[in-house]
């Protein structure tokens, strides 16, 4: 049967606006956690891997354009139409820090040792600010060319990476001296851009292409022409073989990294797709969508078995198991541990 297996994802929902940015913690401790931004204002926490709401962040009295978790997923930050950028306690919801700006505030980061707060936004001013020491003035960063987009960190929080709404390019700036050392260009704005797990690579979306760049000598490693114009890609994070893109058709497209090919289609958002990241282990990636939905897709098993290439959520055009395999399989399970099939069969069938 040649037919893919259709990808079920989790349907978060609580949000009344669209839903413009997402952001994973790594894994901590406590497993791992998703914060997403909305139109409607109010950033939420949710368990990372079962899509659980945990809470709401309440305090903007506009947009929220850009939310993000620290390291430790102790603290989040959320970037807003009010003009301001808050930081708040993860655990308890209270918030911590307000830093008034003099426009709109469209992204914001914390920097990897979580000491600093950099954000940007229609001001076209790169701003850092210290959280030991909240109110002194922030560190202003030489000019941006344009309305800020998206920033980020890299190089160990030595170098900062801002894109802008009306320009194209990606512009890296050196923290010590404040000023720019390199642009990746590109033909469009860029709307999404993200560091990789490892550091080896920056991901762009800018209009209908995906791009790859090397994070150490910015260099262009890959580039490819997606089915329509796209507003956020996200490189898996454990292997590297594969990408995500979703954009305008409402689609969450998965890519071969190497070679660009599709892998899988997945359907299911009612609006254009605004943000898609993979989790921090690769085991599944979340959409967020016009809809005021988040998705969270189920990437497949990770482990490459008897030499076979993994297939991106689950799908079976590549699987060698047939259903009678399956089935001895649950034989010799019941012959081996009877009494915790049995369970697991009670369980199934609650």
């Amino acid at each position: 049967m040649d037919k893919k297996k259709v990808a079920v994802p989790l349907v978060c929902h609580g949000h009344s606006r669209p839903v413009v940015d997402l952001f994973y913690s790594p894994v901590t401790p406590d497993g791992f956690f998703l914060i997403s931004a909305s139109k409607d204002s109010s950033p939420m926490l949710r368990n990372g891997e079962t899509g659980d709401w945990i809470g709401t962040f309440e305090g903007h009295k506009g947009a929220v354009w850009s939310c993000c978790l620290d390291t430790n997923a102790l603290r989040a930050a959320s970037a807003s139409a009010d003009f301001s950028a808050k930081v708040w306690d993860a655990l308890s919801g209270d918030e911590l820090h307000s830093f008034e700006h003099k426009h709109i505030v469209r992204a914001c980061a914390f920097s990897e040792d979580t000491h600093l707060l950099l954000t940007g936004g229609m001001e076209k001013i790169l701003r850092i600010f210290d959280l030991n020491r909240p109110d002194a003035p922030p560190r202003e960063v030489d000019r941006s060319p344009g309305s800020v987009r998206t920033v980020a960190w890299l190089h160990s929080d030595q170098t900062i990476l801002s894109s802008c709404t009306d320009m194209g390019g990606v512009r890296l700036w050196d923290v010590r001296s404040g000023k720019i050392v390199q642009t990746l260009e590109t033909k469009s704005s860029v709307t999404s851009a993200e560091v990789s797990q490892d550091g080896r690579y920056i991901t762009t979306a800018d209009g209908s292409t995906v791009k790859f760049w090397d994070a150490n000598h910015f260099g262009l490693v890959k580039s490819y022409n997606m089915p329509c114009t796209v507003e956020s890609a996200s490189l898996e994070p454990k292997y590297g073989n594969k990408f995500i893109a979703g954009g305008e058709d409402m689609w969450v497209h998965v890519f071969d990294f190497h070679t660009g090919d599709e892998i899988a289609c997945n359907k299911g958002h009612h609006g254009p797709v605004h943000c898609v990241r993979f989790s921090p282990g690769g085991e599944s990636y979340a959409s967020g969508s016009e809809d005021g939905t988040i998705r969270i897709w189920q990437t497949g098993p990770l482990t490459l078995e008897d030499g076979e290439a993994i297939t991106a959520n689950g799908s079976t055009a590549k699987a060698k198991v047939t259903p009678e395999e399956v089935s001895r399989k649950v034989e010799d399970l019941q012959i081996v541990d009877e009494g915790k099939t049995k369970e697991k069969g009670e369980a199934g069938n609650n």
